[in-house]
């Protein structure tokens, strides 16, 4: 008896163990992804950023399927925050750029999250560069006719924008430094109401997203002057950069890329990277990006991390010589 005893005396130690073993692969997590991906985008459905968000949920092949949430509002800091507090798990991202992570952080005092530490970057996907348009009643033709009758006029000739602290507001603030003219700001509660007034001849000039402003251009409703890349766009070959009519190193674009939470697991990480490259290279996703103005870039975590430092520190400095504040 006092065998058996010391046996199982012996025995129970390997017993729990295994016990202990069994409950920890029971509780294991699934491989990922292992439930739907959601891949917020701060702005409204049928702009650019929503467009690749959507490719990236039609062509990608992850065994889950990726939902589009469209959470606008506040220069697409609501869809910022929204991700910058999310589980770090994967299954919450977001269509993040130029606007929610290198200029706001500059714009908004009291932004609730930041634009670095609370996210990680997964890819750089695509440019877009914006166009410099007029009025067909501004009597100028070319870059070097509109600064100088910017400079005879300083103060009248105007510029409209989708708002206060937007890719084409400090695109508009570089050019009135660079070219030292003083083009007045005028701030429209978005695009749509920006637009018919450029159409109208009520501003006289606007700095627009090339995809959406290309229709206006072709039909002869604005005349294009300039693109602010630093070259010229597959979209639009015909139309010359700022840069190269005299403007040296003007590049305003506006780039687009996806983000994770912060401290995502560099596994998720580069899975989700390695997937969203595979998809954004493929020839017809590239030749749709390019019939709507975009200019493929593609480059994984390391290359979107060392972009957005540059451009936040660029966007810093033009804001803070023109004193923007948001409203």
């Amino acid at each position: 008896m006092n065998f058996k005893l010391k046996a199982l005396a012996w025995l129970a130690p390997a017993l729990s163990a295994c016990l202990l073993a069994t409950g920890s692969l029971a509780q294991s997590p699934a491989p990922y992804p292992s439930q739907p991906i959601h891949i917020v985008v701060g702005f409204p459905p049928g702009g650019v950023p929503d467009t690749l968000a959507r490719i990236l949920a039609e062509k990608a092949k992850l065994d889950q399927p990726i939902v589009v949430d469209n959470k606008p509002g506040a220069g697409g800091n609501l869809g910022g925050e929204t991700v910058s507090r999310a589980k770090p798990d994967g299954y919450t991202v977001m269509m993040g750029g130029i606007a929610t992570h290198s200029i706001n952080g500059s714009i908004y005092p009291n932004l609730p999250f930041d634009m670095v530490k609370d996210f990680s970057p997964i890819l750089l996907v695509a440019s877009t560069p914006n166009v410099l348009v007029v009025h067909p009643s501004v009597p100028a033709h070319n870059l070097a006719e509109l600064i100088a009758l910017a400079k005879a006029q300083p103060g009248q000739l105007t510029y409209g924008t989708p708002g206060i602290g937007t890719s084409p507001h400090v695109a508009g603030e570089m050019f009135n430094s660079l070219a030292g003219v003083q083009l007045r700001h005028v701030p429209y509660r978005g695009r749509a109401l920006a637009v018919p007034d450029l159409l109208g001849g009520h501003i006289a000039t606007m700095f627009d997203n090339l995809p959406s402003a290309l229709p206006a251009i072709r039909e002869g409703k604005v005349r294009a002057l300039g693109i602010t890349s630093l070259k010229r766009s597959a979209s639009a070959p015909d139309i010359p950069t700022l840069a190269e009519q005299g403007l040296s190193g003007f590049e305003a674009d506006s780039w687009l890329a996806i983000f994770g939470p912060g401290k995502l697991p560099p596994e998720i990480q580069n899975k989700l990277a390695a997937e969203a490259q595979r998809v954004f290279s493929l020839p017809e996703v590239q030749t749709r990006m390019k019939a709507l103005g975009m200019d493929p870039i593609v480059l994984g975590p390391n290359a979107l991390a060392a972009h957005q430092r540059s451009e936040i520190a660029k966007w810093a400095k033009v804001i803070r010589e023109a004193g923007i504040k948001a409203e």
